[in-house]
């Protein structure tokens, strides 16, 4: 049911129609051999699956000069377009190659310190991620800061040419298997809200740090809390400058959500189209309702392509992207894939049937639709819940009355 549309013939430009054919035969050539088992492995609740072979499969892909596509070429990348990136999120999806483990490095702190670093930070920092050999985690929520990121309370102050960092974030991703962590940190004491907030980049291994992983309903513990005692960074490693953690923060959640959820996108029209074939060899499809379900599941998912799409080619054609309009976008991408991936994972249940609630994986464990839909109950609380990207449209770009805060 779910095609990815192929350019027609003829119609793609030279360069982008070379470029295509380059990753598609990288893949197709890579994926075999000592990476063949790979296929299909890792992503969201399944992180533990074959981390150290997906490392190096990263790194095998940056010898290939297939990571940090968008980067200038001075730092690694390819200069590439924005459709050449998609193309290599699309071909990267089809091929069903191996969920990264570079992502928020790659993603998001690469690309905040190409916009808002020193010179300095961008020697220290972005050869180690384009090479992979240097892996980031993302300390944003806290116990009582968890989407408010204006509440976090860690704190940061500068003692001599060392901030000394003290305080708590939870939900980390990775951050058990991290190098460094870009840090949110309050570093103007009394300072409250959006104020006095400082971006940091803080080494993970070193006595100051703790970590303890989180055990989720899927079993798995990918997320981590982290506690900070005391720990240090260099006074120079505030990206931006201090009291400006705010804006770079933002700047972060943008690079978020953008070119990756393309991919992401194609990984989701498989998960819908396997589970059209499991109704199908049930008996489920016969159900109307059911059938219904996923014809607007496949409608959601082109919706969801028109945006991402759409939204991208805004910030890239010249035009420039306000503030305002930039937040209202990243927080309708979020609310419609969040939203999308969890109504599949309700769906792929009622598909199953009864047979559903039996676990029934290896030694008992989860098979993939029981694990999709006990991890996609996050997708519409992590990395901004709904309720709050709800907020920053109505107020930021609605211009509603803000909500009654305490």
């Amino acid at each position: 049911m779910i095609q990815t549309p192929e350019p027609a013939s003829g119609t793609e430009p030279r360069e982008d129609a070379e470029f295509r054919t380059e990753v598609r035969e990288w893949l197709a050539e890579n994926l075999n051999g000592q990476f063949r088992e790979l296929r299909g492995l890792g992503g969201p609740g399944r992180e533990h699956e074959a981390f150290e072979e997906r490392l190096e499969w990263d790194r095998a892909l940056a010898a290939a000069g297939l990571t940090c596509l968008g980067w200038p070429k001075e730092w690694g990348g390819r200069d590439a377009t924005l459709r050449q990136q998609v193309i290599f999120h699309e071909e990267y999806a089809k091929a069903d190659a191996p969920a990264r483990v570079s992502h928020l490095g790659e993603e998001l702190l690469g690309p905040t310190v190409l916009a808002f670093g020193t010179e300095e930070q961008k020697q220290r920092f972005l050869p180690g991620i384009r090479n992979v050999t240097e892996l980031w985690c993302q300390g944003y929520s806290e116990p009582g800061a968890g989407s408010d990121l204006a509440a976090v309370t860690t704190s940061a102050q500068l003692e001599g040419d060392e901030w000394v960092i003290n305080g708590q974030k939870v939900w980390t991703s990775l951050a058990h298997l991290s190098d460094w962590c870009f840090v949110v940190a309050r570093t103007e004491k009394g300072s409250t809200r959006h104020h006095g907030l400082s971006y940091l980049l803080v080494p993970m291994k070193q006595p100051g740090v703790e970590v303890r992983p989180i055990i989720q309903l899927t079993g798995t513990a990918e997320f981590n809390e982290v506690f900070f005692e005391n720990a240090r960074t260099a006074a120079d490693l505030v990206v931006g400058q201090p009291g400006d953690g705010w804006k770079v923060a933002m700047g972060t959640l943008t690079f978020e959500r953008g070119i990756s959820t393309v991919g992401q996108q194609i990984r989701y029209a498989r998960e819908l189209a396997d589970l059209e074939t499991v109704a199908k060899e049930n008996g489920a499809i016969d159900n109307p309702v059911i059938a219904d379900r996923l014809d607007k599941a496949w409608v959601g998912l082109r919706v969801l392509r028109a945006h991402v799409l759409r939204t991208l080619e805004s910030g890239h054609d010249g035009a420039s992207v306000d503030a305002r309009t930039a937040a209202g976008q990243a927080s309708v991408t979020k609310l419609l894939w969040a939203n999308w991936h969890r109504d599949l994972g309700e769906l792929a249940m009622d598909v199953l049937g009864a047979p559903g609630l039996i676990a029934d994986g290896e030694g008992d464990d989860l098979n993939a639709w029981q694990r999709m839909f006990l991890f996609t109950r996050a997708d519409t609380i992590y990395g901004g819940s709904n309720e709050v990207q709800r907020n920053i449209i109505s107020e930021r770009v609605l211009g509603l009355p803000r909500e009654a805060r305490p």
